[in-house]
């Protein structure tokens, strides 16, 4: 209990040393028509989380050396982007490289499944970007992550597929985060670089209870960014939009512009609403591909209903940006 104490106040105390750096080197996110805030705030907050992946590396022997090298080069190209714009071209193969050794670490690389190894490259890489694209209020980034690691840390201490220590010091540096953004007025946002490298690390550990359990359907835990995300490309898709381009049309952007929730509030939903579904999966005596496909089809209805009875708010919102 006391290494964890020690290691909460390293990761609180390298957190405001790093603001202190934004400030020096005006590192800041200005807003624009496409955001979803009015002041000018600290971007990169989420570097923590690789501080946390580092911290826990040497107080628990560098036990996973290969992700611990692939979330730094995400990380390290992340922030470099957070500061000056990349190519995304650049980004990707950064990802892919760093996705690469993940799997590496996994021990699942072999000249046989080579195509189901491409295949699940591909989803990962679009898992974490859509992990990003989600990244838009205050409060969700964090508030999220800690909805998917709490029954991530309740199926480890029941079937152990993972270093807990690993687990326990990503919450922490999550709880330092989510101090400084899930608020009315945040102290910093999270930055390419905190929602790109929380992805890899969610995705490293459901990576890990997937394949020790060969249950694809714990995919679950992201239930509800993957159909917002998905569903919004889809719609994007449609109006025929750029979809590199910034936008708003993320049912939480709608909840936070269009309808004028608090953010907090928001982010509260989404992380409560994924909390029950998870839960939901772990611990209700029922057959998981079933309880997969109609959680998945309740939130798509759900979705579909939203954007029916909303989405014209958003279009009178850019119809204003013209005039």
């Amino acid at each position: 209990m006391l290494i964890y104490i020690l290691i909460f106040i390293i990761l609180l105390f390298t957190e405001l040393f790093y603001f202190r750096i934004a400030n020096k080197c005006n590192i800041i996110d200005k807003p624009n028509e496409r955001s979803s805030h009015k002041q000018i705030v600290l971007r990169g907050g989420g570097i923590i989380f690789l501080f946390g992946c580092w911290i826990w590396s040497a107080f628990f022997d560098f036990q996973y050396p290969w992700f611990l090298i692939g979330v730094t080069l995400v990380a390290t190209v992340s922030f470099i982007d957070d500061i000056r714009s990349l190519p995304d071209s650049v980004r990707l193969v950064v990802q892919f490289i760093a996705m690469f050794l993940m799997f590496y670490q996994f021990g699942i690389l072999n000249w046989q499944s080579w195509w189901i190894i491409l295949l699940a490259l591909v989803v990962c890489v679009g898992i974490s970007n859509a992990y990003n694209f989600m990244d838009g209020i205050n409060g969700i980034t964090g508030g999220y992550s800690i909805a998917v690691l709490l029954p991530l840390i309740y199926l480890n201490h029941k079937m152990p597929f993972i270093d807990a220590g690993f687990l326990w010091v990503t919450l922490l540096s999550l709880l330092v985060f989510c101090f400084f953004n899930f608020r009315k007025r945040a102290k910093c946002f999270a930055g390419d670089v905190g929602s790109l490298s929380i992805a890899f690390i969610i995705v490293f550990a459901l990576g890990k209870l997937i394949l020790q359990t060969g249950d694809f359907t714990y995919i679950v835990l992201l239930a509800l960014y993957g159909v917002d995300s998905v569903l919004t490309i889809c719609h994007r898709i449609l109006l025929h939009e750029n979809l590199g381009k910034a936008h708003r049309k993320h049912a939480y952007q709608l909840m936070a512009n269009e309808l004028k929730i608090p953010h907090v509030v928001v982010s509260s939903f989404y992380m409560v609403l994924q909390l029950f579904i998870s839960f939901g999966m772990v611990l209700l005596p029922i057959n998981h591909w079933l309880y997969l496909v109609t959680i998945l089809v309740m939130l798509c209805g759900g979705y579909l209903l939203f954007m029916e009875r909303y989405y014209h708010l958003h279009e009178s919102y850019l119809r204003s940006l013209n005039n």
